[in-house]
């Protein structure tokens, strides 16, 4: 069965958790701990109030896409990244640029926006203690997602940054102790992630889809 989001707050821990059952020894990526992965962000998105709605709302969408994928009658070939990108692009690369549902853009929506979460999350990790986060936000956003959205979804993300709580306040969503303890986990948990968004990249790389439609 899927791992749909579980109630109640948020907690580091359990994006931790995913991301490190993500990746098996051949370096494939695992969708379900993926998708788990991607409640977790969600549900920190979610616990920053409606500034990241607009981001929120479409993770959720993808990854319920992505879980109807698993579920449904071909759920075998959508047990890894690699299984999925192998029978999608067996249709042949048009038919797959033309599929707005497929498994591949569907990822490749998430996979951007992981990377803005990655950049943010470091960012948080790194900065001074009492620093602002807007600024960390805002170019956590324009080193990735800003490209993939249109100038009127940018505007409106650059006025969401301004209003984001403190940096402490931020580590005390993570709900993992106090302010060290945060950063100690986020220094655990980073690397887990840019290893899944590593590989993702390439693999898409390699078949040519970063761009698809």
């Amino acid at each position: 069965a899927m791992a749909a989001p579980a109630p109640g707050p948020f907690c580091l821990t359990e994006v931790l958790d995913a991301f490190q059952r993500c990746v098996t020894e051949q370096q494939e990526v695992l969708l379900e701990p993926y998708l788990c992965g991607w409640w977790g962000l969600i549900r920190f998105l979610q616990s920053l109030g409606a500034v990241f709605a607009f981001i929120s709302k479409d993770a959720v969408a993808k990854v319920q896409l992505l879980e109807g994928h698993r579920r449904g009658p071909h759920g075998e070939h959508y047990e890894s990244l690699q299984a999925m990108v192998r029978f999608e692009l067996a249709a042949g690369p048009a038919e797959l640029r033309r599929r707005s549902g497929s498994g591949c853009r569907t990822v490749l929506r998430l996979h951007r926006a992981l990377l803005w979460l990655q950049l943010f999350l470091e960012g948080l990790r790194t900065a001074p203690r009492g620093s602002g986060t807007a600024s960390i936000c805002a170019e956590s956003y324009n080193a990735s997602l800003a490209a993939h959205h249109p100038w009127v979804v940018r505007k409106a993300a650059a006025l969401a940054f301004c209003a984001l709580p403190s940096r402490d306040a931020f580590l005390e969503v993570m709900n993992v102790g106090s302010p060290e303890q945060a950063v100690a986990m986020l220094g655990e948990a980073i690397p887990y992630i840019q290893s899944v968004y590593g590989i993702t990249q390439e693999l898409f790389a390699q078949h040519r889809l970063l761009d698809l439609p």
